[in-house]
């Protein structure tokens, strides 16, 4: 095998592989969009429903999340037995106060 079929070997091996990715591309943007507007998130902008805003650890499996529905924050306990709804904030923005010690809840 000389070097110019080795180099087109290569270039034919690049291009297919571009041509994959591409079209793995295009369907994952394909099947987000589609997911979106299956969610509902579809007709009301670009915002999708649900929104992660940070989560904690609190053990090995156990999780403290604070997520974004429709403009309410939610304080989420996520564990391997369930999902806990621990606080909310109707009206938006979560508060910047530091929490009483001893309260779990505002």
């Amino acid at each position: 095998m000389n070097a110019g079929t080795f180099f087109l070997s290569l270039l034919a091996v690049v291009l297919a592989l571009a041509v994959v990715l591409g079209l793995a591309w295009v369907a994952i943007r394909l099947l987000r969009r589609w997911n979106d507007h299956v969610q509902g998130g579809g007709g009301e902008g670009n915002d999708p429903p649900i929104r992660f805003l940070r989560a904690m650890a609190v053990g090995q499996r156990e999780r403290l999340t604070l997520v974004e529905v429709r403009g309410e924050v939610m304080l989420v306990g996520v564990t391997a037995g369930g999902i806990s709804l621990l606080a909310r904030w109707p009206d938006g923005p979560v508060p910047d106060t530091a929490p009483t010690p001893g309260r779990i809840f505002p």
